[in-house]
């Protein structure tokens, strides 16, 4: 004879597996317990994960960019307003600045309901996810994608490409995407895709390829290009970390010389380079 009660559990059990194997809807996060956070996939399932501490850069900590950061400041204004406001790509240099302009605007604007949520290339496409997640809230939320670059074949190119102008559905009103990369137009450029450039009647037409990068990066409103820092423009930034980290006072020809061959071992006069030498002298004038 049956046992129908142990059959029942072990059905419920089984439905319990699947359904963990199965994508779900992400349920919403406790909304107040951070300002920013991170979307996390494990498995088929996907949630959005507040950030304890997030960084603490501030904007006057970010030098020789001001007229980068009054784009992107004045942007992120009218979005809060709710005013009209754009899309963002910040590219260029490495280390000039670029993610740290994004997390600066968090701090100096969270206590006006601006809201942070760091999105991975790989989970690009889940964007609509979490759009349905937070529209409708009364925060200002900036979708941070940041270092993207991208193969025309991978999925969270197109699924980016869908959710910035091609989907039936719009970006809701408290949503905007904020993105960073190295390339201007988020895709490796070849040589010979310029020969497909045409000229038609004293027109320049490019070829598909082209087109075809460009038509991303072109959905973003404002683009907002990032250059490499002049020698003067890099010491500038080291001396206003050393001060960050306490070591007050002019900063010595020895220290200068010190920053620089540390700029040079690493190939890069950038900000990022300039916080990691005054981190390093600094501990180390402590460590004497």
């Amino acid at each position: 004879m049956t046992d129908w009660g142990d059959f029942l559990a072990r059905a419920e059990r089984l439905v319990e597996r699947v359904e963990h194997l199965l994508p779900g809807a992400a349920e919403p996060p406790d909304w107040a317990a951070a300002v920013a956070f991170r979307w996390r996939r494990s498995g088929a399932r996907a949630h959005l994960q507040p950030v304890a501490r997030p960084h603490a850069i501030r904007l006057d900590d970010l030098h020789d960019i001001d007229a980068q950061k009054a784009l992107v400041e004045q942007n992120t204004r009218q979005f809060l307003a709710g005013r009209p406001a754009n899309n963002v790509l910040l590219t260029g240099a490495r280390g000039t600045g670029k993610s740290s302009l994004v997390k600066g605007l968090l701090n100096a604007h969270a206590r006006r309901g601006l809201r942070l949520i760091e999105v991975d290339k790989d989970d690009l496409m889940d964007l609509p996810d979490i759009i349905e997640l937070v529209q409708g809230r009364s925060e200002r939320f900036i979708l941070f994608c940041d270092d993207l670059s991208f193969e025309a074949s991978e999925p969270g190119y197109k699924a980016l490409k869908s959710v910035l102008d091609g989907s039936v559905a719009a970006l809701p009103d408290n949503v905007l995407i904020y993105a960073t990369s190295n390339r201007r137009h988020l895709m490796p450029e070849y040589h010979d895709e310029n020969l497909q450039t045409r000229h038609v009647d004293g027109e320049i037409h490019p070829g598909e390829a082209i087109e075809e990068k460009i038509s991303l990066s072109e959905r973003f409103g404002l683009w907002i290009s990032f250059y490499p820092f002049s020698q003067d423009e890099y010491l500038e930034i080291v001396a206003h970390w050393l001060r960050a980290f306490g070591l007050r006072g002019r900063m010595s020809e020895a220290t200068r010389q010190q920053a620089l061959q540390w700029a040079l071992t690493r190939g890069s006069r950038s900000g990022r380079v300039a916080w990691q030498f005054a981190r390093d002298h600094a501990g180390r004038r402590g460590a004497d």
